[in-house]
């Protein structure tokens, strides 16, 4: 599968050049990196950037800061009914990471976005609703999140799309998940907004 090869090159070229900004973003990279050279489809070991691949896989997701960065855009995950920046699963027709991060903002927000193309932070999670098979089979499934950041323009309104439940602007001192603050505040501080 040519579409799996060649997302799988540009995220490995990807996180094997990035430099996680403390020890515990480089564990995380190293951790990827190494999932990824374990999981290469020129090896005929399948791909480990397709949700195919259990117990983990990654997946690509955006923070999207308003354009003076005093706030941020999330949506209500349908599942988790949490609070999350905007993201999913990697797809065949993705050509790379940043790709599949600004087409799951788009999809999600009805924004058109220009995404930075260097990932701002990384994140591994598990997944409980994401389970294969039943019983002594099923094992948890962990996202190994790739996490980029975009800005929107100035009066930028989203769209609530059949993919999010709801999605609202947050100032980032009132975040309603507190598990995105090490997110929010390395992407203010990419833009110099910190």
């Amino acid at each position: 599968m040519l579409g799996a090869a060649e997302l799988h090159h540009d995220a490995s070229r990807v996180l094997r050049a990035w430099t996680g900004p403390t020890p515990e973003q480089e564990r995380l990279r190293a951790r990827y990196v190494q999932h990824l050279d374990t999981h290469d489809p020129s090896s005929g070991a399948g791909s480990g950037v397709f949700r195919e691949c259990v117990p983990d896989h990654l997946t690509a997701s955006t923070l999207v800061l308003s354009h003076d960065g005093a706030r941020v855009l999330l949506t209500l995950h349908a599942k988790a009914r949490r609070w999350f920046q905007f993201g999913g699963h990697l797809e065949a027709a993705d050509r790379t990471l940043a790709d599949a991060a600004e087409r799951e903002a788009r999809e999600e927000s009805g924004l058109a976005l220009s995404l930075d193309p260097v990932p701002v932070h990384l994140n591994e999670h598990e997944v409980p609703f994401c389970r294969p098979g039943t019983g002594d089979a099923a094992r948890p499934v962990h996202h190994l999140d790739v996490r980029f950041v975009a800005v929107a323009g100035p009066g930028t309104e989203p769209v609530v799309s059949d993919e999010s439940l709801d999605v609202r602007w947050w100032d980032v001192d009132s975040l309603p998940n507190p598990d995105l603050t090490d997110l929010v505040a390395l992407s203010r501080a990419r833009f110099g907004r910190a």
